[in-house]
Parts: C-alpha cells; structure tokens; sequence
C-alpha cells in the first residue's frame, strides 16, 4: 500500500513539474536592448524588460512593448511667425527624441505610448514641438537666429523639454535646417555682407597692385642701369675691333696685291697650255662624237626592234588577257543566269504548288455547290444542246450560194462603214499630185474599192465564195461570153445585185 502511494505522489509531481515546464516553453520571452516588455497581471507594477530574457505566464499576465529607439521629427511652422524685431520667418528643424529609461518617466511613457509605432510616437509629439518651437521665435530677433541657430536650437529644446518630461519622452537633440522670411530680408542681409567682402577685396586687390607696380618700377630701373653700362661697354670693345680689323685689312691688302701680280703672270702661262690642250680635245671630241653617232644609231635601231616586238607581245597578251576576262564573265553570267532560273522556277512551282493547294481547297468548298447547280444547268443544257444540233444540221444545209447571200446583205452596210470617214472631212487640201487637182481627189476616193477588193479576196479565201464572180453574175460578159447562170438558190443574191451599184464594183473587178 506504501509503494502504491509513493508511485501516485511520484506521478502527481512529475505531472506538476511537466505541467511547469511547458508552462515555462511557452512564456518566455526576451526583450531587445531597443524594446521594452512590460509584463503586467499578477502583481501591482509591471515588470520591464530591456535586452534580457523573462517568464510570462500564459492566460495571467500580458505583454505590452513600448519603443525605446531614437525617434526624428521633422518640426516645421506651417505658417508665417513673427520674431522679436517683427519679422514674418518660417523655421524648419529636426529634432531627435526616445522614451526615457527612468523608471518615473518609463511609466508616463507607458500610459502613453504603448504597443505604438515610431510613426505614432512622431505624430503624438510634433504638435507640442511645434508650439515650443513658435514661442522661442517670438523671443528672438531675425539676427540672432541666422546667426546663432546653435542657440536658438538650445532654447527650443530647453523649452520643449518641460513638456516631453510629462509625457516620458527624453529630448536628444535639435537642429534648425532652414530659415526663411515672408519679405525676403535674409538674402539682403547676404547682400551686403557680400558687399562688404567684395569691397574689402577690391581695397586689398588695389593695394596689393600698387605694391606690385612700385616693385616693377624698382626692378625697370636696376635693370635700366645694368643695360645703359652693358651698351656702354659693348660699344668701347666694337671700337677698339674696328681699329684691329683696320690694322689686319692693311696688312691683309698688301698681301693681296702681290699675290695678284704673281697671279697674273701664272695665269698667262697657264692660258697658253690651256688653249693648246683645249685645240687637242676639239680635235679628240669631234672624232669621239662621229663613233658615238654610229654606235647611238645601232643602239636606237635595236632598241626601236625591241619596242616593237615588246608591243606586239603586250598587245597579244592583253588581247588574250581581255578574251579569257571576256569568257569568264559570259560563264559567270550563265551561271548566274541559270542560278536565277532555277530559284524562278522553284518560286514559280511554289507558287503553283499554293495555287493548286488554294484552288483544291476552293474545288472542295464550291464542289458541293456545283454538284447542287449541276442538276439545275444539266436539263437547260440538254435542250440548248439539242437546238445547237438543230441549229447546226440547218447551217449544214446551206450551200454556198446561201452563204454568198448572207454576206451579200451585209455588202451595203460594209462599203457605208468604209466611205464614212469621208462624209466628215470637212476640208481636204492636196500637195502635188501634178497640174489636175481632180487627180488628188480621185485617189482620195479611189481608197473605198480598193478596200471592197481586198476584202473580197479576204472573204474569198476564208469561205471559199467568190462574191467578185457572183456580182459579175448579171453583166453582159458572165451571160454572153462566160455563160454564167444564177440558180434558184442565189435568187436573192440576184436582186440584191441588181438593186446595187454594181457598175462601181466592175471597176474592182
């Protein structure tokens, strides 16, 4: 009984302890150096954790995080506010705020920035930076605040600093970035500050000029001296030159004068041998050109044989030369022909090959169509086809005097179609055609027979019907002397001759 217990406690407690355990998995936590945990539930304050690790108890304690990172704030005036001396400025700076670690101040920061973001926390606070912000503008003047930004940053967050302690929040630091006025004051205050530079510029640049135009000077006159005494010099050492040149140009011409004289008797002796070797070289040169005119004609006449033998060769090699350019080009161009062919032909067969591919594929589609059409057109086929036969069996039938007939009706028709361009001349004028205008007139009018015989021959051969022996049919000639008699048949062809003019068409005849 003793060890059935011990084993139920042993269970009891290792199930208290596993229960602890999981417990303990599953409410720890650890807090990074830039967020608080708060854990609060069980006891009055709530625990705060920063970088360091804690046990939270599931279901009785919750867990809040307030941001302990740096914060900026962007703080600008929207409008226009007036500094001491009255100026109308706009201000804008940046301030950098956290949420104080001290226990008293971390416990306003909690009631007032918990579980919100850096966003939230900026929101919250710039209002109140702002209106700080304007109360220090007020105090001071436009001068002080471009001139000493650094201080007028110390009183913004001097006085803003009252207000972030109510509320948990540290004031890191503040730095104006821009100041602007309303009336443009501040670039005339830079004006004339450049004013004044570049005056004390241009007074500096004058009298460093000054300084340097008197060291010129200075150094103009050494140098002036030194050149006067150099000249000076120069000029005694050309003179005492010219007198030693003087003493050696005398010296130097009775020399010269000697030497002349005995240059002259030497020269006349040597003109003497000089004359005689010269009359001995004409001779020797004379004799020299005739053998060097001989040899120069041997020279030109092979030379003129090897040019012109040159030349041949030339020729023929550039005439075989052109002929085998000639033949090449004819063969490149055939192949290039029959290379265009080829690629025609297999385009051509494509576009065959398309067609057909195009045209089976329209059969197909028009096929049903057809085969529907076919039946209709079959029965008027037959029927036309069986008054063709009629048609042609009573065209069979005519003979030729018949067929003289049809063409003899439409002869009228025919010699009015041709005679009818002259109707509408209005005017014809003739050149030449000799001294009897008529003459002209008459080979103007002479153009219709003409024209009727041709035809006639035309017919004649393309039907075999003579119309020209048919018309002489009713003249005096056909019936007395060639015994031409007209057959029932032509009974119509002879009263459309006798009723034709018929004494025109002889003369074609």
């Amino acid at each position: 009984m003793g060890d059935l217990v011990m084993t139920v406690s042993l269970a009891i407690l290792a199930g208290l302890l596993l229960v602890i355990l999981i417990l303990i998995i599953i409410g720890y936590r650890k807090a990074p150096p830039d967020v608080a945990y708060i854990i609060s539930g069980l006891k009055k304050e709530p625990r705060v954790l920063i970088g360091r690790a804690g046990i939270k108890i599931p279901y009785l304690e919750r867990l809040d995080k307030l941001l302990l990172r740096q914060v900026t704030i962007d703080v600008k005036t929207e409008d226009f506010i007036p500094t001491l001396d009255f100026i109308n400025i706009k201000v804008d700076a940046v301030v950098k705020v956290r949420v104080s670690t001290e226990p008293d101040k971390m416990r306003l920061a909690m009631t007032n920035f918990l579980n919100k973001t850096s966003d939230e926390i900026m929101m919250d606070l710039q209002d109140s930076l702002q209106g700080n912000m304007r109360e220090i503008i007020g105090t001071i003047s436009l001068k002080d605040i471009n001139n000493n930004r650094d201080e007028f940053g110390n009183q913004v967050q001097s006085k803003a600093k009252v207000d972030m302690e109510k509320l948990g929040i540290e004031i890191l630091s503040c730095n104006i970035q821009n100041v602007t006025d309303k009336n443009g004051l501040i670039e005339d205050l830079g004006m004339d500050n450049t004013a004044k530079i570049k005056k004390d510029a241009s007074i500096a640049k004058a009298e460093a000029d000054r300084d340097v135009a008197i060291a010129r000077a200075k150094a103009d006159k050494a140098a002036n001296d030194a050149r006067v005494d150099a000249e000076t010099e120069i000029a005694k050492r050309n003179n005492e030159l010219e007198i030693q040149k003087s003493e050696l140009r005398k010296t130097a011409d009775t020399r010269k004068a000697e030497a002349d004289a005995a240059y002259d008797i030497q020269r006349q002796e040597q003109r003497k041998t000089i004359e005689t070797l010269t009359i001995n070289a004409d001779i020797a040169k004379q004799e020299r050109e005739v053998e060097l005119k001989a040899r120069e004609a041997d020279v030109k006449e092979k030379s003129l044989e090897a040019e012109i033998r040159k030349q041949a060769e030339a020729e023929k090699f550039a005439a075989q030369q052109r002929a085998d350019a000639e033949l090449y080009k004819r063969q490149k161009d055939a192949e290039a022909k029959k290379f265009e062919m080829e690629k025609e032909a297999e385009a051509k067969k494509a576009q065959a090959d398309a067609a057909m591919y195009a045209m089976k594929t329209e059969a197909e589609g028009i096929r049903a169509k057809g085969e529907a059409e076919a039946a209709a057109i079959q029965a008027k086929a037959l029927a036309e086809a069986e008054g063709m036969e009629k048609k042609a069996e009573a065209y069979q039938k005519y003979n030729k005097a018949a067929m003289a007939e049809m063409m003899i009706q439409v002869l009228p028709e025919i010699a009015g179609k041709i005679a009818q361009p002259l109707s509408q001349i209005d005017k014809i004028t003739i050149i030449g055609g000799g001294e009897n205008s008529s003459d002209g007139v008459g080979a103007v009018a002479g153009n219709v027979p003409v024209v009727m015989a041709k035809l006639f021959e035309s017919m004649k051969e393309a039907t075999g019907v003579d119309l020209a022996e048919i018309m002489r049919a009713d003249t005096y000639d056909a019936k007395v002397n060639r015994k031409v008699e007209l057959t029932a048949g032509n009974a119509k062809a002879e009263e459309v001759i006798k009723n034709s003019d018929v004494g025109g068409l002889d003369e074609l005849m």
